[in-house]
C-alpha cells in the first residue's frame, strides 16, 4: 500500500484567482467592522418612528424606506461574514466574525419588530387610505400585503419583539450542524484500487468519490464517509429534533394548523401544490428510476446496487475532461440564447471573481449562490475539472443571473421571490447546457454521456432532494403527534423513504439510512421540495424554448425580472407553466422517463 497521501491545502495556500472577491463587500476587514457598529448605531433612523406609524402615509413611507435601506446594509455585513466562515469553518476569527453578525441580526429584528407589529395594528381600511394617499408606498404595496396576511399568526408585540431578540438562539440548531460539518468532522483516507491512500472529506466524497468509476474507491470512500456520520448519529439526531421542536412550538403558539402551513405561509404555496409534487413525482418516476438502477447494475457488472452505487458513471470509460476556463467558455455559447443582458452577467460571474472554486480545508459543502442587494452574486462550489462540474456551475450561474437581473429592476423589498419559484432559474441552465451538449454532439458516445448529465440533474433534485423532502413529511407528522426525534427513527424513516422509492432494486444498508445527516436543508424549513417544483417548471419552459423559440424566452426573462413582485402560480404562469394542475408535473416526469428509454437504447 502506497503512503503517499495528498494534503488538501488550507485557505491561505489557495490561489487568489481560485477564491471570489469579498472585497466587493468591504475592502478590508476594518471596514466591515467599521460598518456593522454603525450599523447599530443607526438603529435610530427607523426606531424614531416607534408608536408613530399611525400619524399618516408619509410618516409610513419614511419608516419603510428608513428601514429598506438598514436592510440592505446589515445585509451586506452579515453576507461578509457568513462567506467568509463558508470558505473556512475551521478559521477562529471567522467563527467570530459570523457570530458578531448573527449577534447583530437578533438586535435589529428586536429592536424593529415594532414596524410590522404597528403595521398590523393599524384599524381596518387605514393602511388601503395610506396607498392612496401617498404614491410612494406602492413599491411596497406587495410586502404590506403579505404582512397583512399574517395577521391571524401573530403573537403580543412584545412576544414578537422577544423571540426577534432570541433568534440567534433559536437559530442555532443550523449553527451547530454547519459549524461541526465544516469544522471538527474528520474522515479517515480512502484506498483506490491501486492501493494509493487518498484524503476524505465531506466535499471531497460528494464532489469525487460517491461518482468515481473505480468501485472499490467508491464504496471503501462511502463506508468512511458513513463511519464518521455514525459517530455524530446523536448529537446529530439531537440537533435536528431540536430545530423540529421549535417549529412545531412556534406553529402552535401562532395557531397554525400545522408545521407545514406555517412554513408554506410565507411561499405563498397551497397544502394542494405541496402534496401534489410528492405524490406525483414519487410515484410516477419511481417506475423509471428502478429502471435506471437495474441498468447500472447489468452495465458496471455489479454485485449488488448499493445506495453509494447509484451515482457511479454508467460508461467510466467515457469521461469528457475540461478546465473551469474551457468550460466557462461552453456554459457561455449555451446562455447566449437569453440575451445579451443575461449573458453579461455570466460573463462577469466567471471572470471576475464571483465564483470560489477551490477546495480547501473548512470549506462548506455542496454549492450555494449568495446574492446581496446592491453588490453581485458569490458562487461556491469545489470545481473537479470535469464536464460534471460544469452543470453544476451552470446551476448556480443560474441563480446568480436571476438575482442580478432582479436586482436591476427591482428594489430590495421585492427581490425574492417564493421558494416555490428559487429553483427554477438555475435548474434551467442545467437545462439549457444540456441541450446546446446535445445539439452538438455528433459521437453517439458524447450524446449518451449528456443525457446521463441530465438524468444527474434530475436525480438531484427529483430523487435526492425530494426523498429529503418526504423524510421532512414523516418526521414533522410525527412529532406534532409528540414522539421523540431520535437518531434511531430518523434511520428507520431514512431508510423506509429509500426502500419503498426503489422498490428493492437497490440495498439500503446502514450507510444509507444516515444520509439524512448529509444535508443542511432540513434547517432551512421546507426547502428540499422546492428543487422538485423548480425543476418541473424549467423542463416545461425549456421544452417551450424549443417549441416558441425567441417568444417562450422572453417570458422567461420577464419572469426573472420580476423578483418577488408576483405570487408563484402568477409568477410560473407569466413564465408559461400552469402549475394549479397537474399535467406540468407529469409533463417532467414523463420526460425523464424519456431519457432513460433513450439510454437504455444506446447499450
Amino acid at each position: 500500500m502506497s503512503a503517499a497521501k495528498p494534503a488538501r491545502l488550507t485557505r491561505a495556500e489557495v490561489p487568489v484567482e481560485q477564491t471570489w472577491r469579498l472585497e466587493d463587500l468591504f475592502p478590508a476587514p476594518e471596514d466591515w467592522e467599521k460598518e456593522l457598529q454603525a450599523v447599530e448605531g443607526d438603529l435610530v433612523t427607523v426606531t424614531q418612528y416607534k408608536d408613530r406609524l399611525g400619524e399618516g402615509a408619509g410618516v409610513l413611507l419614511d419608516c419603510l424606506a428608513a428601514w429598506e435601506k438598514l436592510a440592505v446594509r446589515l445585509t451586506r455585513v452579515y453576507t461578509y461574514a457568513s462567506l467568509h466562515l463558508e470558505a473556512d469553518g475551521t478559521s477562529p476569527t471567522y467563527q467570530e466574525w459570523a457570530q458578531r453578525a448573527a449577534a447583530l441580526i437578533a438586535k435589529v429584528q428586536a429592536a424593529l419588530s415594532f414596524v410590522e407589529s404597528e403595521i398590523i395594528a393599524l384599524e381596518e381600511g387605514r393602511l388601503e387610505e395610506y396607498l392612496a394617499q401617498n404614491q410612494g408606498l406602492a413599491v411596497y404595496a406587495r410586502h404590506l400585503k403579505d404582512l397583512v396576511e399574517t395577521k391571524p399568526y401573530r403573537l403580543h408585540p412584545e412576544t414578537e419583539e422577544a423571540l426577534a431578540a432570541l433568534g440567534e438562539v433559536l437559530n442555532a440548531p443550523s449553527v451547530i450542524y454547519n459549524r461541526s460539518k465544516s469544522a471538527d468532522m474528520q474522515f479517515d483516507p480512502v484506498v483506490d484500487k491501486t492501493g494509493q491512500e487518498l484524503p476524505n472529506s465531506f466535499a471531497l466524497y460528494e464532489e469525487k468519490y460517491e461518482s468515481s468509476p473505480d468501485t472499490e474507491l467508491r464504496r471503501n470512500a462511502f463506508a468512511s464517509f458513513t463511519r464518521t456520520l455514525k459517530q455524530y448519529k446523536h448529537t446529530y439526531a439531537a440537533v435536528y429534533g431540536t430545530e423540529v421542536k421549535r417549529q412545531v412550538t412556534l406553529a402552535r403558539l401562532r395557531g397554525y394548523g400545522s408545521v407545514t402551513e406555517m412554513l408554506l405561509h410565507p411561499q405563498h404555496v397551497t397544502l394542494e401544490m405541496y402534496h401534489n409534487l410528492h405524490d406525483i413525482i414519487q410515484k410516477e418516476l419511481a417506475p423509471h428510476m428502478r429502471r435506471l438502477a437495474r441498468l447500472k447494475k447489468r452495465i458496471l457488472g455489479l454485485d449488488e446496487m448499493r445506495f453509494c452505487d447509484l451515482k457511479a458513471p454508467l460508461d467510466p470509460e467515457f469521461q469528457p475532461p475540461t478546465t473551469y476556463e474551457k468550460a466557462s467558455g461552453v456554459i457561455l455559447d449555451a446562455l447566449s440564447i437569453l440575451g445579451d443582458e443575461y449573458i453579461e452577467i455570466m460573463r462577469q460571474a466567471l471572470t471576475d471573481r464571483w465564483v470560489d472554486r477551490a477546495d480547501n480545508v473548512g470549506k462548506s459543502t455542496g454549492a450555494f449562490c449568495s446574492s446581496p442587494y446592491g453588490v453581485h452574486p458569490f458562487i461556491l462550489v469545489t470545481w473537479t475539472d470535469d464536464m460534471r462540474s460544469a452543470f453544476t456551475l451552470a446551476h448556480e450561474l443560474g441563480h446568480a443571473g436571476h438575482f442580478a437581473l432582479a436586482g436591476k429592476h427591482q428594489r430590495y423589498v421585492n427581490i425574492r421571490p417564493s421558494l416555490y419559484f428559487v429553483e427554477a432559474p438555475s435548474t434551467m441552465n442545467e437545462r439549457i447546457l444540456a441541450h446546446h451538449l446535445l445539439a452538438r454532439a455528433e459521437d453517439p458516445r458524447m450524446r449518451r454521456w449528456v443525457i446521463l448529465q441530465s438524468l444527474e440533474t434530475y436525480y438531484h433534485n427529483y430523487v435526492t432532494h425530494m426523498l429529503e423532502a418526504e423524510l421532512q413529511r414523516r418526521v414533522y407528522k410525527l412529532a406534532e403527534q409528540g414522539r421523540p426525534i431520535t437518531a434511531n427513527l430518523l434511520c428507520d424513516l431514512k431508510g423506509s423513504v429509500l426502500d419503498e422509492f426503489w422498490g428493492g432494486e437497490v440495498v439500503i444498508d446502514e450507510g444509507a439510512t444516515l444520509t439524512w445527516m448529509r444535508q443542511p436543508h432540513y434547517y432551512m424549513g421546507l426547502y428540499p421540495y422546492t428543487y422538485s417544483a423548480g425543476l418541473t417548471v424549467s423542463t416545461v419552459c425549456a421544452q417551450r424554448f424549443e417549441e416558441e423559440g425567441p417568444a417562450a424566452v422572453e417570458r422567461w426573462l420577464e419572469a426573472l425580472r420580476a423578483g418577488g413582485t408576483l405570487r408563484p402560480l402568477e409568477i410560473t404562469k407569466l413564465a408559461g407553466v400552469d402549475m394549479e394542475k397537474p399535467d406540468p408535473i407529469k409533463e417532467a416526469v414523463a420526460y425523464v422517463g424519456s431519457l432513460i428509454r433513450e439510454l437504455e437504447a444506446s447499450f
